[in-house]
């Protein structure tokens, strides 16, 4: 009967977390081919492959996937065990890893996460990253969960992932407060100028089948796929921009932008996206679920 070699198991974790042979032998100190050495000997003696190899690059298979998981739970207790053995320390802190996708608003993620600030017990740290290497990090175990304002389409792993609807937000038309059009849409916008996000946006393209409804052709002088940096050139150059309220909400109340018109039955929609199967720390469900009970369509719910 095979045992498990946890010296190997431990150098499997290593490489499957860095998700790179070279920069696990980097943080663990040892040659590239020891470490290969190490995880084909765990390999062989569990008779599974845990990794496929595309040249120097390496993939976990799905046997990998569930190694990965149960080594996570592994080294953690193990850590946990040797607190207690060592300073007589119980685990009393949960940390969580929240992945978030780059560029979406920063005040949402703001208000996701404003009720784990100051939770007794409760730790956790945000990781930006693109879509891809969202959800790789969230197939990985490295994410309990990923904030992201689009969901998960059948080509992109499911049923692997499960969405969570938390808010919509409208879209609205913003510029300079002393700028406001005295006629509507599009007849007090002509000649006005425009900063849009890029062309790939999902609100790039609502804006611009509502411009076209309306015979209206906008002169885009900037583009951003960063919300954030949407906000600043909103607030700072002078143009106007279509965003989702929830960007610019700090703006508006300070009467450094304006909103100008809110665009019928546009929306951006909202996330949280997790691993089907895999349960979440305990203050994350408390936290789902409570936007669960709360979500009202059209509003972002905090702040």
């Amino acid at each position: 009967m095979a045992r498990l070699n946890y010296h190997h198991l431990y150098y499997f974790w290593h490489v499957a977390r860095a998700d790179s042979l070279t920069r696990a032998a980097e943080q663990l100190h040892v040659s590239q081919s020891a470490l290969s050495s190490q995880i084909r000997q765990l390999e062989e003696r569990m008779g599974v492959a845990l990794f496929e190899r595309y040249g120097r690059k390496l993939q976990l298979t799905a046997e990998g996937q569930r190694a990965l998981e149960y080594a996570n739970d592994i080294f953690r207790r193990g850590e946990e065990l040797e607190a207690l053995l060592r300073h007589g320390i119980a685990p009393s802190v949960s940390h969580v890893h929240i992945g978030v996708l780059s560029g979406m608003s920063r005040n949402f993620i703001e208000s996701f996460v404003a009720p784990l600030l100051g939770k007794p017990g409760v730790r956790f740290t945000l990781h930006a990253r693109g879509w891809q290497n969202l959800l790789r990090g969230l197939g990985q175990y490295q994410f309990d969960l990923v904030l992201a304002n689009a969901g998960i389409s059948r080509g992109e792993g499911d049923p692997l992932w499960q969405s969570q609807l938390l808010a919509r937000q409208p879209l609205v038309v913003v510029g300079p407060a002393q700028d406001r059009p005295s006629l509507p849409f599009p007849q007090g916008y002509l000649g006005r100028q425009w900063s849009l996000p890029g062309q790939s946006s999902e609100i790039r393209s609502t804006f611009e089948t509502y411009c076209a409804r309306h015979d209206y052709q906008p002169e885009v002088i900037m583009e951003a796929d960063d919300m954030a940096m949407l906000r600043l050139l909103a607030r700072d150059g002078g143009v106007l921009s279509v965003l989702p309220e929830v960007v610019v909400r700090d703006e508006i109340s300070q009467g450094l932008l304006c909103r100008y018109m809110t665009i019928p039955n546009a929306w951006e929609n909202f996330y949280a996206i997790t691993r089907k199967g895999h349960p979440l720390p305990e203050a994350l469900s408390a936290l789902l679920r409570e936007w669960s009970e709360v979500q009202v369509e059209g509003t972002v719910l905090r702040g």
